[in-house]
């Protein structure tokens, strides 16, 4: 026997598994994008900081956070050899609440601070209103997409090295 003819089978058994691997292929990458979904929705405000006060001006109602599940595609679309998934927050501000933003010094109708809460809230008869950008003129990100895509590398690499230890046996 030559190694050609081993190496033969080998491929052969290996071709013979294909449909299976391309299935488990996108399990892996539904699953990775469902964690990636996850963390989305766990960075996201409103969040409760160690003191207990809630934060997260225009996110408080949480619909931010349920973006995240609802925008993205997490089922793998296959075009060729490739499987792709979305992680997507298509909310007009979500980009703003990610990568951060300039505040400009303006005056925002029916903004208030409640005296109860301390928190930024919104006048349903838009009476009042506060200028903001006054002390603070940036604010930072949350870097929440980096931190879902680094769930979606971890989950995905677990898996994969799972599914070579099946293939290939240690």
């Amino acid at each position: 026997m030559e190694l050609g003819d081993g190496l033969g089978r080998r491929l052969a058994e290996l071709e013979k598994r294909l449909p299976h691997l391309s299935k488990r292929l996108a399990a892996i990458a539904e699953g990775a994008t469902l964690r990636a979904v996850e963390e989305a929705e766990a960075l996201t405000p409103p969040n409760t900081f160690a003191h207990g006060e809630l934060r997260g001006v225009n996110t408080i109602s949480g619909g931010l956070a349920q973006h995240w599940a609802a925008d993205s595609q997490t089922v793998p679309v296959a075009s060729g050899e490739s499987l792709t998934t979305v992680l997507a927050n298509n909310l007009e501000y979500a980009s703003y609440v990610d990568d951060g933003h300039r505040v400009d010094k303006h005056f925002v109708p029916g903004l208030y601070l409640d005296g109860d809460t301390g928190l930024l809230s919104r006048d349903s008869e838009g009476k009042g209103g506060l200028v903001v950008g006054t002390k603070t003129t940036y604010v930072e990100g949350l870097h929440i997409t980096e931190r879902a895509k680094a769930r979606y590398r971890e989950e995905a690499g677990r898996e994969l090295d799972n599914l070579a230890q099946e293939v290939f046996g240690p």
